[in-house]
């Protein structure tokens, strides 16, 4: 049985950006970088506070590309295959990382929820390329085997914990 939304996220987002339908796309990113997406429990609870309906809620969700209404891990790595990181190998790096984490372009996060991999087509560090980012750290300079050996860091910081 699925644990009970905590709906004190969603006060608090409401609390900071204030209760009002104009703050829709702050409370939208404040809720988000808690959970990493957007639960759909939040959406009658927010329709409810700002007397807005959902379907307007849910459109703005889902019309600007950073919001995610699909849950993320808690790693979430961006490739970027703009013009430069392609042309410098993007493309065999994260076949790499999705070969060895077990994910693909329709399952994007691990089973363990630890990694989200996605594709962007641009992160804006073109002199670094190719690029990765966690959780919008920039990695520079990337080759299939400096991302795993990220990746891999990471595994052992989780494990260690």
């Amino acid at each position: 049985m699925p644990e009970p939304f905590d709906y004190s996220v969603v006060d608090a987002a409401l609390e900071k950006c204030g209760c009002k339908q104009s703050a829709i796309i702050a409370i939208l990113q404040t809720i988000q970088e808690h959970y990493h997406y957007l639960p759909q429990e939040a959406f009658p609870y927010l329709s409810q506070k700002l007397e807005m309906s959902e379907a307007r809620i849910f459109s703005v969700a889902t019309f600007y590309e950073n919001f995610s209404l699909e849950k993320k891990g808690k790693y979430v790595i961006k490739f970027c295959d703009g013009t430069a990181c392609h042309v410098r190998g993007s493309i065999p790096i994260l076949e790499r990382v999705r070969s060895e984490l077990g994910v693909t372009d329709n399952k994007k996060t691990t089973d363990d929820q630890l990694f989200t991999i996605e594709t962007v087509s641009c992160l804006g560090a073109c002199g670094l390329a190719p690029v990765m980012t966690v959780n919008d750290v920039v990695h520079p300079a990337m080759t299939p085997d400096k991302a795993m050996e990220v990746i891999y860091s990471l595994k052992v910081k989780e494990e260690s914990k």
